[in-house]
């Protein structure tokens, strides 16, 4: 079973994480965010479930206004060739979460380690990262360097590499 929110916020609580959440409708996409949240300070993020031909597995967090070249990105992530998104089912097996509530948050499900987690260099600038707290129904909001600490203590390397134009 994934974990739930209020598993997440226990697993942030632990590592001395403060985090900040906002409920609101439940939002599908960036122009549905931008238009809903209201002012919540700090680095709104897109995320990216992506597989190569090999399937191996990639989720690249980039900033909302973020363009990501999706032909040249695998040279980045270091993905066997060209990618394409990844299914439904495996985002749900592997991250936890359905299409529309995609989130690095969804890395504590992830217990196996078979995603690569790509964090983007110009997301990373901003003081406060803002996310899903594994439903599109509420904003978490935690410091950057926060964000690094919970990605390694979900067994993953904070890889943050330019990913975005």
């Amino acid at each position: 079973m994934p974990k739930t929110e209020a598993e997440l916020m226990r697993f942030l609580a632990d590592l001395g994480i403060a985090a900040s959440t906002r409920r609101h409708p439940p939002l599908f996409t960036v122009a549905d965010s931008q238009a809903l949240r209201g002012e919540i300070a700090g680095g709104h993020t897109k995320n990216l479930f992506l597989k190569d031909k090999k399937d191996n597995f990639f989720l690249v967090t980039v900033g909302e206004d973020a363009v990501v070249d999706l032909k040249q990105i695998h040279h980045e992530i270091g993905a066997a060739g060209r990618v394409s998104f990844g299914r439904p089912e495996m985002l749900m097996e592997l991250l936890g979460v359905a299409p529309g509530a995609v989130t690095v948050f969804g890395l504590i499900n992830d217990r196996a380690g078979r995603v690569k987690v790509v964090l983007d260099r110009a997301l990373m600038e901003h003081a406060v990262i803002n996310a899903h707290p594994l439903t599109n129904e509420a904003t978490t909001s935690i410091a950057a360097q926060d964000l690094i600490k919970f990605v390694e203590a979900t067994g993953h390397d904070a890889a943050i590499l330019k990913v975005s134009a």
